[in-house]
């Protein structure tokens, strides 16, 4: 059987207690983890064409993770995303499933939801690259 190849995750969250555990949470559990504080931070860094599973959060200063994630898709970058709110919204929502969304998390969410999330969205991630592992 292949080994299976370490996936980069992006936590885009405002909430710096909030980045801190996650990426506590998931490099204990083997990602290679990056996070950002706002949108425009991360679309300005080197991580944009980076192949990753995005955990973005949908309420950001500036432009939202839903917005965030659609500029991705208008410069064809395409990475699984789950996105996650402590606002919840039936709009916000659809706007989610319309991404094809991974998963939509409202906060607090359970650990366990986040790395079902995370190792699914890794999966396809490696399938849709055929198993090579993300060019950085």
């Amino acid at each position: 059987m292949e080994a299976e190849i370490p996936c980069n995750v992006f936590v885009v969250d405002d909430d710096a207690s909030i980045r801190k555990a996650l990426k506590r949470l998931l490099r204990a559990n083997g990602y290679h983890v990056v996070t950002f504080d706002c949108a425009e931070a991360f679309l300005h860094s080197d991580c944009v064409r980076v192949g990753a599973c995005l955990v973005l959060d949908i309420r950001l200063p500036g432009i939202s993770g839903l917005d965030l994630y659609d500029r991705l898709v208008s410069l064809n970058v395409f990475n699984p995303v789950i996105f996650m709110t402590a606002h919840d919204s039936p709009q916000w929502l659809a706007e989610a499933a319309r991404a094809c969304a991974v998963a939509y998390l409202r906060k607090p969410f359970d650990q366990q939801q986040l790395l079902d999330a995370i190792h699914l969205a890794c999966g396809r991630r490696q399938a849709s690259n055929g198993g090579s592992a993300p060019k950085e």
